[in-house]
């Protein structure tokens, strides 16, 4: 049975991005990219929201910008490999193979997925995350901390959201990333 995985990438204070939508302050070095990318090759299939599927979408042509550095091709490679599921009610079509749309997120069918799937699945974007999480269906969280305070914006974890955790993985990297891995 495949376990459902949050990963995610926040500021010490537990935003994705910033109240403008941005996030370069949480571009990982080569050291955190290639952790990342190893954590990857585990996973068969991402499940995301339509916001963070339009940005996820770049890596399906990462691989044809010039001067990409090896991580960065070696997680296009991984990205391009692995089954997409995208919830959205107004994508009209996907921009990648291997790709398609529900447009409603079925807890079931999760349940169904995690049953019959013989690699791991991740959710991608807080707020998917957050339905996921309320259904109970997550299994692990990996948090990667970006060495940055933010201040407001679009929040890792929901509101009003409960889980208790146990700690199962933890690391430090020379650039300040910290990355905690839980079980719920």
């Amino acid at each position: 049975m495949a376990k459902l995985i949050y990963s995610v990438i926040a500021s010490l204070d537990g935003f994705v991005a910033d109240e403008n939508g941005n996030f370069d302050w949480a571009t990982p070095d080569e050291e955190v990219h290639a952790f990342v990318n190893d954590l990857e090759r585990q996973v068969g299939t991402y499940l995301y929201g339509r916001r963070m599927y339009e940005t996820m979408v770049y890596w399906e042509t990462a691989h044809t910008l010039p001067d990409q550095p090896r991580v960065v091709l070696d997680f296009a490679d991984i990205w391009r490999q692995t089954d997409k599921v995208v919830y959205s009610r107004t994508l009209d079509r996907t921009r990648s193979e291997r790709t398609r749309i529900e447009r409603e997120f079925d807890p079931e069918s999760i349940r169904r997925m995690k049953a019959t799937s013989e690699r791991d699945i991740t959710v991608g974007g807080p707020h998917l995350a957050a339905e996921a999480l309320k259904a109970g269906l997550v299994d692990e969280l990996q948090l990667f901390v970006a060495p940055a305070i933010v201040g407001s914006g679009n929040r890792a974890f929901a509101d009003a959201l409960r889980a208790d955790l146990t700690l199962v993985d933890e690391r430090r990297f020379g650039g300040s990333f910290i990355y905690l891995s839980y079980r719920i």
